[in-house]
């Protein structure tokens, strides 16, 4: 599947291209503000993962199947070899495109995930945006207070509606119902027999996150034996957003 790709920065000759990846129910413009921070040093790529922002919708979330998506993308647009870099489950989508074809990734940067399965609340914020009734002429508005009852964090409520298309024939940008029926793959993380990445691997977690555990150590350094883990200050799982400006400093030290 070729992905909806948004690019920036200095073009084909500023060294191997830099690519984005975002987490579950977001889209390329998540990682918006690393991207221009990046795009002044770097050619960056950022990626719409399928069933996410203005990609393709169909049946398939299993990371080896996202990972797949992402290099037949970047090869279309002479893209590889590249550093990739993936938050949440764009992370876990980066580790396997890493894992499965090492020769084309120069380095990794996951970003508050661990290559380990998770057990979290996907599947009930599926089902609640799934539940919700799409009636002609839905504001945002009218959607964030149906939606309250199941999703009480505002904040979760703003960053899922983001997803909506409000209006006359309101509908979902996404493709929900695949993504909900992908929940298990999403949670899960499947490695080949064998597999292994040998080259530059960084993983950033949140000082507020229990995304990265110390018990998460063993499963990375298995497959990735030259990886560093190092924690960002202030910020949680969405330490793009919490901390901008030191999460593109961490980004910008590693690629150079």
């Amino acid at each position: 599947m070729i992905l909806h790709v948004t690019g920036a920065g200095a073009g084909p000759g500023a060294g191997p291209p830099v690519v984005l990846l975002h987490g579950l129910f977001g889209r390329a413009q998540n990682l918006g503000t690393t991207a221009r921070l990046l795009a002044a040093t770097h050619r960056v790529l950022s990626l719409d993962l399928r069933n996410h922002g203005a990609s393709p919708h169909a049946p398939g979330m299993d990371y080896a199947t996202l990972a797949s998506d992402v290099l037949e993308t970047l090869h279309a647009h002479a893209a590889l070899p590249c550093a990739l870099l993936g938050h949440s489950m764009g992370g876990k989508t980066a580790m396997m495109a890493a894992l499965t074809a090492p020769s084309q990734i120069t380095r990794v940067l996951v970003a508050d995930i661990a290559p380990v399965r998770y057990v979290h609340h996907n599947a009930s914020i599926a089902a609640a945006l799934l539940a919700l009734d799409l009636v002609p002429g839905l504001t945002r508005a009218a959607a964030d207070a149906a939606l309250h009852a199941a999703l009480p964090d505002a904040a979760v409520r703003a960053f899922l509606l983001q997803n909506l298309l409000p209006g006359a024939a309101p509908a979902w940008r996404i493709g929900l119902r695949d993504i909900a029926d992908g929940i298990a793959d999403i949670e899960d993380f499947v490695v080949p027999a064998g597999a292994v990445y040998h080259g530059p691997a960084l993983f950033v977690r949140g000082a507020r996150s229990d995304y990265v555990l110390p018990t998460h150590r063993a499963a990375i350094d298995t497959l990735f034996p030259a990886a560093r883990v190092v924690t960002l200050q202030g910020a949680g799982h969405w330490l793009h957003a919490d901390a901008p400006e030191g999460f593109a400093s961490v980004v910008e030290g590693f690629l150079t």
